[in-house]
């Protein structure tokens, strides 16, 4: 890989996993979740979570290797999801049946884009994603496939497409569970946008790290403005004012309907997906 090509926030870090989601899981603050029952119309759920980055599960060893800066990450095939197959499971209680049909609408839009296939669980055994919608503080997920057997991927039930039921939110965050880190953890995401941290909400700055190339790989496909796994621009603002700028004056960030034409050629090089049209 071309250490100066662009490193898009790709493949979960790889280490040994921490315990489950219920112990890495942060409280939310009273504020996020006051916004999170009316959100504004630039607001995205997934960033109001309460979570690393805002929506991100991180396993004890993550947490030490992003946080502390520890260079030991790298990418390792062994936390894809073996032959491009992912069990899951929606548990219908926490749903309504319109939710549950907009959930399963973001999976086959995932498939017909990739060569992924999602499939429901068929034993105790296998690892899988588990939808759940059992608390209102927004949507998370873990990141790729961290070998629990069962992992959980959160969206707070709301109206279709408001809160984490847009369709893009929901799509967003099967491609945390995929593999995928957000776009503007590039390391070369200075070359993009401006992150102005004077309007960042004091003690969220760690929300806007950078990972290098040993940690994350952007398949040699250059940056994404247009990438459903990048933040808005106003993400974790204390005062309203944008966090991140883009460089490119026409650019927008933050759209949350649906993939981008390089968020599909990214999963489609990471699963190598090969004949497949992207």
């Amino acid at each position: 890989m071309n250490s100066t090509a662009v490193l898009f926030a790709t493949l979960a870090i790889i280490c040994v996993h921490g315990g489950p989601i219920s112990s890495r899981l942060q409280p939310n603050s009273p504020g996020n979740i006051r916004r999170l029952r009316n959100l504004a119309p630039a607001d995205l759920a997934e960033e109001l979570s309460g979570q690393f980055e805002g929506d991100i599960i991180l396993t004890e060893a993550q947490q030490d290797e992003i946080l502390s800066r520890k260079r030991n990450g790298r990418i390792e095939l062994a936390y894809r999801w073996p032959s491009n197959e992912i069990p899951y499971e929606i548990v219908v209680d926490d749903f309504a049946a319109e939710q549950i049909g907009h959930i399963e609408r973001g999976i086959r839009l995932l498939e017909r884009q990739t060569c992924l296939r999602f499939r429901p669980r068929r034993n105790q055994t296998e690892d899988y994603i588990r939808v759940i919608g059992n608390n209102p503080s927004g949507c998370w997920s873990w990141v790729g496939n961290v070998r629990e057997g069962m992992q959980e991927l959160h969206l707070a039930p709301a109206e279709l497409e408001s809160g984490c039921f847009r369709l893009g939110t929901i799509v967003h965050e099967f491609i945390h569970a995929i593999g995928f880190f957000h776009m503007q953890s590039a390391s070369d995401r200075d070359d993009y946008v401006e992150i102005h941290y004077d309007n960042i909400l004091e003690g969220t700055e760690s929300n806007f790290l950078k990972y290098s190339a040993d940690e994350v790989t952007s398949f040699d496909v250059r940056y994404d403005y247009g990438s459903v796994m990048h933040y808005g621009g106003t993400a974790f603002s204390k005062n309203g004012l944008p966090t991140i700028v883009p460089k490119d004056p026409n650019a927008e960030i933050g759209q949350r309907i649906g993939m981008s034409e390089r968020d599909i050629s990214k999963i489609n090089l990471m699963y190598r997906c090969l004949g497949k049209k992207v």
